[in-house]
């Protein structure tokens, strides 16, 4: 996608490492979603160590804790396009936390092969 940069809005969706869609990760069926709708992209981020509105403590730290640490899915797009997908990931997600907040994207390369000698 081009035309990517002016003001766009971020939206972070905050889920367990362990949640499951269809069988599969959360996060992982979120990107595919996102992917399959021609997002500009997704980031998905493991964090160390948590906890959301159960309370219940997520860490790296203890082998137990560890198979549920915290997980983050960024996405930047339009509001119109964000706002419109919000309501399947909403299906999606049995828990969790969806923020988005206004940013300006300064720079975007839909295509870094174009932009390295040889593709490289």
């Amino acid at each position: 996608m081009h035309g990517l940069t002016g003001e766009r809005v971020l939206m972070r969706i905050h889920i367990g490492e362990s949640d499951r869609y269809k069988g599969k990760p959360l996060y992982q069926q979120i990107v595919e979603v996102l992917r399959s709708r021609h997002y500009a992209g997704a980031t998905v981020f493991r964090g160390i160590m948590g906890f959301g509105a159960s309370s219940r403590l997520h860490t790296d730290r203890f082998l137990e804790l560890s198979m549920d640490l915290p997980i983050v899915v960024e996405c930047i797009d339009t509001e119109e396009r964000i706002e419109a997908i919000i309501p399947e990931l909403d299906e999606m997600l049995g828990g969790g936390l969806i923020t988005l907040e206004r940013v300006k994207v300064i720079l975007y390369r839909g295509d870094a092969s174009r932009s390295r000698p040889n593709g490289a």
